[in-house]
């Protein structure tokens, strides 16, 4: 069962980016995240230290994201899918909305809401591959955090 934290008229709202690197140069990525005052990246991908990743290979993008835009860098795989859901949809043997349902359900099992404190999310970006958020696991982590806390506001980059 998700935890709702209510909004209230003195409390700050958080605001919460999401961005994917895939289709953006290095010069381009940076500097949307430089640009937007991202205070932490937050790596939520399975793997990310394949070669495909490029400049967000783990450790080069921990350096860079320090040396370009002082940026805190954590990875977060418990944020994001079994190997199972993610190979399921890839190979097409499950759809978005059954992707959704499962994804989900993993992130209730896990109970991402107790790890997590709502105020370190301010000024943050959730890092996955995909170019654009409509069908990408950090578009759905973030509406998740968002039911559990009112404050919390979107945005995808």
């Amino acid at each position: 069962m998700l935890r709702r934290a209510r909004l209230c008229q003195n409390t700050k709202i958080i605001t919460l980016y999401t961005i994917g690197f895939a289709q953006k140069s290095a010069e381009e990525f940076f500097t949307i995240l430089k640009l937007k005052h991202i205070k932490t990246l937050i790596d939520i991908r399975l793997n990310n230290v394949s070669q495909l990743s490029g400049f967000t290979k783990k450790k080069d993008l921990q350096y860079f994201l320090k040396e370009i835009c002082n940026i805190e860098y954590v990875h977060r795989p418990d944020f994001a899918p079994s190997k199972d859901i993610l190979d399921d949809y890839k190979k097409k043997i499950i759809s978005w909305a059954e992707y959704e349902i499962k994804y989900l359900s993993l992130l209730s099992d896990r109970q991402v809401t107790t790890v997590i404190r709502y105020e370190e999310l301010d000024m943050s970006c959730l890092l996955c591959s995909e170019p654009k958020a409509e069908k990408c696991h950090r578009k759905l982590l973030a509406e998740y955090l968002r039911k559990t806390n009112e404050n919390i506001s979107i945005k995808h980059l």
